[in-house]
């Protein structure tokens, strides 16, 4: 790695991305995106929504849904905490989220919840089918059990400490890139079953 002095301070050289990607937003529209969705089950914290909506951008995922009482667009809050994410992904919003469950299962997508239960299996430890969508929880309540029992599977992070769980939206950034490494970072030419489109 090349390095140089500056002022007697050793300096790398390399360069750090600082800055957005300088594409226009439609041509970014067209690049194929990882057939993943996130599916948010009666989140309370604003907060925690707009990092889901960060993580979905910067993961490139097919699109994110939000359930019940959860923040969804247009929410002043979620404005400020998604840090100008919203305009580059694809969401919708459904009264429950038994409804958002069915809907991605008529479409032959699989849903899989993020939870700690006695049947789930470690995250790293299981293949992830394509498309996929993830199921996560309320962030005192987890994922209602209905909607556990209406998924196709379930995984969780193993916990250690004294407390059982992880920062919701911490969590789902820890479980997207495993998929993505699993999937070898390969978004693929399409995110859907059949026409490609975002739920």
């Amino acid at each position: 790695m090349a390095r140089r002095q500056i002022s007697g301070q050793e300096e790398t050289g390399f360069e750090v991305r600082s800055q957005d990607l300088e594409v226009p937003l439609e041509q970014y529209r067209q690049w194929p995106k990882f057939p993943l969705w996130l599916v948010l089950d009666n989140l309370r914290s604003a907060f925690n929504v707009g990092g889901f909506y960060r993580l979905a951008d910067i993961a490139r995922l097919a699109g994110l849904t939000t359930c019940g009482y959860t923040a969804h667009p247009p929410h002043p809050r979620l404005d400020k905490t998604a840090l100008g994410t919203l305009d580059f992904v694809d969401d919708t919003h459904t009264e429950t989220t038994l409804e958002a469950v069915s809907d991605f299962q008529s479409r032959g997508i699989s849903v899989w919840a993020v939870e700690t239960t006695s049947e789930s299996r470690p995250y790293t430890e299981v293949t992830y089918p394509q498309p996929l969508a993830l199921v996560f929880g309320n962030e005192a309540l987890g994922v209602d059990r209905d909607v556990l029992e209406a998924c196709d599977g379930m995984i969780e992070i193993p916990v250690f400490g004294y407390k059982n769980s992880l920062n919701v939206a911490s969590a789902a950034a820890v479980v997207v890139f495993e998929i993505l490494r699993k999937w070898n970072y390969d978004p693929g030419d399409r995110v859907g079953p059949e026409d490609g489109e975002g739920s």
